[in-house]
């Protein structure tokens, strides 16, 4: 028999029960190597969402706090007390686990729109130029413009907080293309024009919420509950998914500062955060190179961090080969093929996996039933494990989402309830740059001005009048000076043709 809390007490994570008579029994995720980061692949329907839920109601027990998202809502279920279904209680009968319990664990709903949990936002120039190159879907030109935009900010001591900053950015930049050029490099009128056409459909998409202030601090996501359970974080990301470019972004640039905030831990006995990341074949789609690169060097080094990162998506071939490298810890549900290339994808899923004499993988990935999967975890010291085909263990927490008067009752009882919600709008880049444009309009009204001034006291002096019609002196000069050679040649003329006709006559 089974005891997951004495499997907790052991540093392990209960998982599932194998086929004992095929060398396996109870399959365990430990601890201390729990930050080595993990893969749950399966396609849709195959029970990846409840390995989620099982995985991180584990942490939570042991006090190490998660970050998932939500992509259909069920994953909510987690922050309610399960329902002793007899179909949970006769899997967990099965795997042997004699202290199944429901319960409930502590979760903060997020949500970059505002409306389903606390809002995230970040600042345009805590996103900087790459990823926003990326969430904008900029080519290297744009991506150059960009750059130089941000490099000009930096040194004009201009904070870029929220789209109307770099909107008001980006314009300035294109109007000084000239006087930049020489310091900067070139900034063409059409390059900037499509960068701001392309800023008018991230706003479209509801960017718009998430740039801007109080900055959330990426840190609130490490949070114990007094009953020493670590929080669940979950980002709704129902509506985030219609723009999914967006989603991805979001969540690299979440990896991105828990890398830049988090201080060096090495190795500790269990992971200071998990974090799992959802349809992530979402972040390497169409993805350029110095964004991959940066994937897998933040996905490598963010061990040391204490924080482990699992991918979750359909195949093990969406991971790059960079990044699936770093994933030691490997949950596989099933996989159908029809066709050639998806035969290929589970001979290739299967080859990830260390071999198992008594398992014919291949064949296996195609046979899993719901709630089934093959399982292989590092262990000892780092070596993965021998794959096993393992029933998973039955949530605690309740299988589907929550109501609508449950969600807002826990965001009510959230301890960050009103740190995120109301917007702060302080003096930025878009404020600056219309002061400046205000004083240089200002300027050259007083200029215009002061010469009319001049003028007219110039005129005061020679003319014995004041200006004419608010003419510059150098208008009025001009105009009396040609009015007295038009009168001078009238007059010769004139005395040209009286000579002619009467000089005769004298």
């Amino acid at each position: 028999m089974t005891s997951a809390a004495t499997k907790l007490e052991e540093g392990l994570i209960f998982i599932g029960q194998s086929d004992a008579g095929q060398g396996g029994g109870a399959e365990c995720l430990e601890l201390k190597l729990a930050n080595r980061h993990g893969l749950i692949t399966g396609a849709t329907g195959t029970g990846k969402t409840v390995t989620l839920q099982v995985l991180a109601e584990g942490f939570s027990a042991a006090g190490v706090p998660v970050f998932a998202a939500d992509i259909k809502g069920d994953l909510s279920g987690v922050s309610m007390k399960g329902e002793p279904k007899d179909f949970l209680l006769k899997r967990a009968e099965e795997i042997g686990l004699e202290d199944y319990e429901n319960h409930a664990s502590p979760v903060v709903f997020w949500d970059i729109f505002g409306q389903q949990g606390h809002p995230i936002r970040t600042t345009v120039q805590d996103m900087g130029p790459l990823l926003l190159s990326r969430l904008m879907e900029l080519n290297e030109v744009q991506e150059g413009v960009l750059n130089i935009m941000f490099r000009v900010a930096q040194d004009e001591n201009l904070p870029l907080l929220d789209l109307k900053d770099l909107r008001a950015m980006i314009a300035n930049v294109a109007q000084r293309g000239k006087e930049l050029q020489t310091k900067y490099g070139n900034v063409s009128a059409t390059s900037a024009g499509a960068v701001q056409r392309r800023l008018l459909v991230l706003e479209e998409q509801g960017a718009n919420h998430f740039f801007g202030e109080p900055a959330f601090n990426i840190k609130d996501f490490i949070l114990t509950a007094p009953n020493g359970r670590g929080t669940i974080n979950l980002l709704v990301a129902d509506k985030l998914m219609n723009t999914p470019r967006l989603y991805a972004t979001f969540l690299l640039w979440m990896l991105s500062e828990l890398f830049n905030e988090l201080p060096e831990i090495g190795d500790p006995e269990k992971p200071k955060l998990v974090f799992f990341f959802d349809e992530a074949h979402l972040l390497f789609n169409e993805a350029p190179k110095a964004l991959l690169e940066q994937i897998e060097r933040v996905t490598r080094l963010i061990r040391s961090k204490g924080v482990g990162v699992y991918y979750v998506t359909q195949n093990p071939r969406d991971v790059p080969n960079g990044v699936s490298a770093q994933l030691g810890n490997r949950i596989q549900h099933a996989l159908r093929a029809f066709t050639p290339v998806e035969q290929k994808g589970i001979r290739a899923a299967a080859e990830t996996f260390r071999p198992n004499p008594a398992l014919d993988v291949e064949r296996v990935i195609q046979e899993l039933k719901v709630g089934e999967a093959l399982v292989s975890v590092l262990h000892n010291k780092g070596e993965p494990s021998m794959v096993q085909r393992t029933l998973i263990r039955p949530p605690a927490g309740r299988m589907g989402p929550v109501t609508p008067a449950e969600r807002q009752k826990l965001i009510d009882g959230s301890p960050y309830q009103g740190k995120y919600e109301d917007v702060a709008d302080r003096e930025s880049a878009y404020e600056m740059l219309q002061k400046r444009a205000e004083a240089a309009a200002a300027e050259t009204e007083k200029t215009k001005e002061a010469e009319a001034g001049w003028g007219g006291q110039l005129g005061k002096t020679i003319f014995g009048r004041g200006p004419r019609g608010g003419m510059s002196m150098g208008e009025q000069i001009t105009r009396d000076v040609s009015r007295s050679l038009m009168r001078s040649m009238v007059t010769q003329i004139k005395n040209a043709i009286f000579k002619s006709i009467f000089g005769g006559r004298r």
